[in-house]
This record gives structure tokens, sequence and C-alpha cells, in this order.
């Protein structure tokens, strides 16, 4: 049996590598605006999504609630079990510093613009999708620091979100609602194009990877952990992305969810935002040594999610073809 390769993983290795050898395009004093490029490119991806959903369907998604509900628990809620499970087993200050950064990551809300792009991939419920990863973030700014604040008890709480709430509206929720409104004049131009879209969408994902990883390696971030320590927390991370992964499938089959909801709800309530993580993070553990161990698993996390979701994505698309032409 041939195994085939998906080409997305493989450019996101690539891209981590060339993050790895040349960094300095991705820091914050590049002469290459990748934050503007990224920022705009992430609304247009919102802006052809709402070209693609009619008000009726985008209502239609926003009405099931069962499914609604199964993203926002495991994102919020049987995430940080799971880890809080592990908790008893600490024994020094170091155990306490790696359980808290994987409880970090537990806490944080889910992706918004790569959630709904795999999602669009597998032929998944797009208009749910969206509703889930914009109130996801929503939902995050106010959970995660009350799950935080639970073991950190010096944590700020006078802090402003006003420019997350101002990027989530600018990049998502407008380009959206305007997209939408556009529809019926711009509707057939996007389904026609919609393979060289899907190209664009892959293209704004591996530059955000880009950028994360280049910062990271500038920064040192993995320059104190060695290769052991670091395989050990990436299969930390992959088993709690697993299990969390199985729990998510099993639950909407129990709840006899469409194929659609089932890849919603596995892709949304499985991923993991690291925008979000590393704003948190600057607040949060601020003046609390160890912060790169901190993000280390939230890293991993990162670049796992995507490489898993988008090979599962590329086959769940693979099988609707394969239906379409039966």
């Amino acid at each position: 049996m041939r195994i085939k390769i998906d080409r997305f993983v493989v450019a996101i290795i690539v891209v981590i590598a060339i993050a790895y050898f040349f960094p300095q395009w991705g820091v914050a004093s590049s002469p290459v605006p990748l934050d503007l490029i990224s920022a705009i490119g992430i609304a247009l991806i919102f802006f052809f999504y709402g070209l693609k959903l009619s008000p009726q369907k985008l209502k239609a998604g926003l009405g099931n609630f069962k499914l609604h509900l199964l993203v926002q628990a495991c994102t919020f809620l049987i995430f940080p079990l799971l880890v809080l499970l592990f908790r008893p087993l600490l024994q020094n200050e170091t155990h306490e510093i790696l359980w808290l950064s994987f409880f970090f990551l537990a806490a944080l809300p889910s992706t918004v613009s790569s959630s709904v792009v795999m999602v669009s991939i597998a032929k998944g419920n797009i208009p749910a999708a969206i509703f889930n990863a914009s109130i996801s973030g929503i939902l995050g700014i106010i959970i995660t620091p009350l799950w935080m604040g639970l073991f950190i008890d010096d944590m700020q709480s006078d802090f402003d979100f006003t420019q997350i709430y101002t990027k989530l509206v600018v990049q998502i929720l407008l380009p959206v609602i305007l997209g939408m409104l556009l529809q019926r004049f711009l509707g057939d131009f996007v389904q026609k194009h919609s393979k060289k879209l899907t190209l664009f969408d892959k293209s704004i994902i591996l530059l955000i990877i880009y950028k994360s990883f280049a910062e990271s390696f500038s920064d040192g971030l993995f320059a104190s952990v060695s290769w052991l320590d670091l395989l050990l927390i990436w299969g930390g991370v992959l088993s709690l992305f697993a299990v969390v992964f199985w729990l998510t499938g099993s639950i909407a089959k129990w709840l006899h969810f469409s194929i659609e909801d089932q890849i919603t709800a596995q892709f949304c309530g499985t991923k993991k935002s690291l925008v979000h993580g590393t704003v948190f993070s600057k607040i949060i553990f601020t003046g609390m040594p160890g912060l790169g161990l901190v993000l280390l698993p939230l890293m991993l996390f990162h670049a796992s999610q995507i490489m898993i979701i988008s090979a599962v994505a590329s086959r769940f698309a693979r099988r609707v073809t394969e239906q379409e032409v039966l």
C-alpha cells in the first residue's frame, strides 16, 4: 500500500525549517511587514467565506446548539480537566512550571482562521465553524484568565483586551458580513475560483506559521531544552491532542451528528490559538521566570495540530469527492 504524503504538511515542515535558518524576516525588526500582510490575508479569507455563505445557510449553522455546546465544552472544559488530572503528580518547581504550561495550553481558546480553513478543506459545516471559532476567541478572553487564576496567585486582572476585540471585529466579523452582503453579486466568482482561493488560504497559514516560529527561534525559545525534553513534551502534546480528538469524535457520533458537523466539532474543538496564547502569556505570566518553557507546549501543539488536521482534512475531502463521483 502506497502512502500518499500530504503536500501541505510537507510545506509546513519546509516553512519551519526556513524559519530556523532565516528567522530575520519574521521578527519585529524585519523590513517585511508580515503582520500587515497576514492581517490583510486573514481578512480576505473571511471575506471570501462570507461570499460563500447565504443568510439562510448561516442561520441554519448558528441554530445547531448541540454542535456549539460540544465545541466549546471540548475547548474550555474537557481540555483543562484532562490536564488537571495530572496535577497530583507534581514533585518540584520544574514539574510545576511544566504542568502549568500544559494547563495554559489547555485553557486557551480555539484558533479562528485555520479552524475555518481546515473545515472548508474537509467539506465540513463552514457556518458553524465560523460561529464557533469566532465565539471561542471572545469566551477565551474571560475563561482563560479565570482558569489560570486558580493556580497563579499574583495574576493581574486589570488589563485591556481592546486590541483583541478590535482585531476580532476588523479581521473576521466585518469581512464575513461584507462578503455576505456581496454574495449575490460575487458568489459565482468564488465558486468558479474555489481551488485558487484554497491555495490562497493555505499560503496565509504558512505565512503565519513562519512568523510564529521565526520569532521563537530568534528569541532562543528552544535553546535551554534538550532533544529528549523536547521529545517528551511533544509526546505529551500529541497524546493530549489525540485523546481530545477521539473524545470529540466519539461524542459527535453518539449524538448522531452528520459527517459535516462531526468534522466541525473535531476540527474546532481540538485546536488552540497561538495568537491568543502569546498575548495572554505576556499578561498572565508577567515577571515569572521560565516563560519560554511555558510557551513551548503551545508552540509544539500549534505545529502538530495544523499538520495532523491538514492531513485529516485532505482525507475527508477526498472521501467527499469520491462519493460525488459515485
